[in-house]
């Protein structure tokens, strides 16, 4: 998936994959997330083992959103073993719709009257079985469906447990083994009256229509379920959303050896957490289980979707097993925000996990410690590069480039994005969902309102010569503080666009040199703190600019964008100021662009690589060739 661009960035988000049992090169996904690109959903075909794709748009059909509610449930979509043409997939509000030709057309079974649903889920999951079709819909009552013809008919099956919702079945011995829970999940949804706190597994005997209550002694919410392929008697479930700590495991697993009539936990005396090197997970636990599988070579092994990645335990029946956390280049955290510091280390903030300090790219790196989760703002005193700040839930100082953290006494709000004066003396912090920012020049100890910066989604960034001198956004005006943040004022200049990115880049090293990327507006550069600014006209389009260290000869800083530079769209490098550009990355290498943190930051210590961050796929670098 990184030939993704920005035009396509919801196409990221997978919300279910088939593989056509008669042709495994053949893979399709269904693709989408409802708040990116409007919406656009499409089914992505391959047919050599994912590595390249053919997009089906089905948006006016059937709208994807794979980080919806719901999300671990499935598959929604499924091929047909007995005839790969033959496609079916379970939409959040359209019902049911089939393909007879590979996925390049679809049309809605009017037979099976779903649409969507209270929680916005709609059909949860489609399961195929020597020519039945069994359908899950993700409510309370009547919510299990089954076709013998097609499609052509559905039929309740009645008898089911009415107060739970099905997330995910299997067919094993005959019989339809499906787990539920109370909500549609990962996590409850109190507003909608999901609360994952209980849940089962129930089983549908085919031949006689009739339904059986298996589930594990354990009352919580079940989602994962996985049958060995050569004991159908056997197989595993996962509750779901349950935070009991067990030597590292949140969730619980129970396996069965006799189809369901008797049930051991393969966690109750304990597990080994081994974080493979990964300092982020360290201490953390499975939970989130939507999906578990065993390895059809070796059943002993078995595999785990968990919130925070992938486990793999490789003997279950361990006196203590050990889950290894798998997860290599398939990290989805979603970046925030990023500093590279003259002679020091790479500094990232990320959603749910902190962030990291970063001194060698190849390798994972410590979290931050104290942690608090989603971190937002981060900035580092330009001229005393020892001080770095860190904003989530709370706010934090380090004084040794972020080996170690103090908690501020105070802090007005949550999250949002701060800057450091050059001098390390002064913050100043915009927090989250407040139009009020707030400045300390007592390490956070007392704070006092800001004057004129009084904007949504405010983010005040440091001169890094003047310490007494910080900018702003607001709609097409740049706000400009002479008094350490006391207060921001506008300049006479008017930007072309009000819709551009909501941060300033100052260019290191030079006061008063300040870069905007105004997406469509293109892009501009004030030299004197924003009095004036120059269009620089060979770029039509601009979503993000930062700064890294000069070429070898160069005075200026390297200047990076993700932009368009006649008609083509992606990272480009600039040696000379902005008058020539050179695209460093290609088509096969754009992974959604910029995403939610909208930055492309140069390092500051190593000409020529570049970071950027992504929605969802980590943050990216990019380095010369040698």
């Amino acid at each position: 998936m990184d030939w993704v661009s920005d035009k396509d960035t919801g196409l990221l988000g997978i919300e279910s994959l088939a593989i056509d049992p008669s042709s495994p090169n053949k893979l399709y996904l269904s693709a989408g997330i409802a708040y990116l690109n409007g919406g656009a959903s499409a089914i992505l075909k391959s047919d050599d083992y994912g590595q390249t794709f053919k997009r089906i748009d089905v948006t006016s059909q059937f709208k994807v959103h794979g980080n919806g509610m719901g999300r671990g449930n499935g598959e929604k979509l499924q091929v047909d073993p007995r005839d790969g043409k033959i496609l079916y997939i379970g939409t959040r509000a359209n019902g049911l719709f089939k393909s007879t030709d590979e996925g390049l057309t679809w049309h809605r079974l009017d037979s099976l009257d779903v649409t969507t649903t209270n929680n916005k889920n709609g059909i949860s999951f489609v399961l195929l079985d020597g020519g039945r079709i069994f359908v899950g819909v993700s409510r309370y009552g009547d919510n299990m469906y089954v076709s013998s013809d097609g499609g052509k008919s559905f039929s309740l099956m009645k008898g089911g447990p009415s107060k739970l919702m099905p997330g995910r079945a299997v067919v094993a011995n005959g019989k339809l083994v499906v787990t539920f829970a109370q909500g549609a999940g990962p996590h409850a949804d109190k507003a909608k009256g999901e609360g994952m706190e209980e849940g089962g597994v129930w089983q549908y005997d085919i031949a006689s229509g009739r339904w059986a209550d298996i589930s594990p002694p354990l009352n919580r919410a079940y989602a994962g379920i996985t049958v060995d392929p050569g004991n159908p008697q056997r197989m595993i479930v996962s509750t779901i959303s349950h935070y009991q700590m067990r030597g590292g495991i949140g969730d619980q697993f129970y396996e069965t050896l006799d189809g369901g009539k008797s049930w051991s936990s393969i966690v109750a005396n304990g597990v080994q957490i081994d974080s493979n090197g990964v300092s982020w997970i360290a201490g953390s636990f499975i939970h989130w289980t939507a999906s578990i599988e065993f390895d059809p070579f070796d059943t002993r092994r078995l595999m785990v979707v968990s919130g925070n990645g992938v486990f793999v335990s490789t003997d279950i029946h361990a006196a203590k097993p050990v889950w290894k956390f798998e997860d290599m280049g398939l990290e989805e955290s979603v970046p925030l925000n990023l500093v590279s510091i003259p002679g020091g280390p790479v500094i990232s903030a990320i959603g749910d996990y902190d962030g990291f300090r970063h001194t060698d790219l190849t390798q994972y790196s410590p979290i931050h410690t104290p942690t608090m989760g989603t971190t937002w703002g981060l900035d580092f005193a330009a001229l005393n590069p020892n001080v770095v700040a860190r904003a989530g839930s709370a706010m934090y100082l380090s004084h040794d480039m972020g080996i170690s953290w103090k908690k501020t006494a105070s802090m007005n709000g949550i999250k949002g994005q701060l800057a450091l004066s050059a001098d390390g003396k002064v913050i100043v912090h915009c927090p989250e969902k407040l139009t009020t920012c707030y400045r300390s020049v007592d390490e956070g100890g007392t704070w006092s309102e800001v004057q004129g910066l009084h904007t949504e989604r405010g983010r005040a960034v440091a001169d890094p010569v003047n310490p007494r001198k910080f900018y702003a956004l607001a709609d097409d005006r740049l706000l400009v503080s002479t008094d350490s943040g006391a207060s921001f004022a506008p300049t006479a200049a008017v930007l072309a666009s009000a819709k551009g990115s909501k941060a300033v880049r100052a260019v290191p090293g030079r006061e008063g040199d300040v870069w905007v990327a105004l997406y469509d507006g293109g892009l501009v550069r004030s030299a004197d703190s924003g009095e004036s600014f120059s269009a620089l006209n060979n770029v039509r389009y601009a979503a993000a600019v930062g700064f890294g260290k000069a070429a070898p000869g160069a005075d200026y800083p390297t200047v990076y964008i993700w932009g368009e530079v006649g008609g083509v769209r992606g990272v480009f490098r600039s040696t000379d100021r902005g008058a020539s550009w050179l695209r460093i990355n290609d088509d096969q290498h754009q992974y959604g662009g910029p995403g939610d943190a909208q930055f492309v930051v140069g390092d500051m210590n190593t000409f020529g690589v570049v970071y950027m961050s992504t929605a969802g796929r980590g943050i990216v670098f990019g380095k010369p060739k040698t």
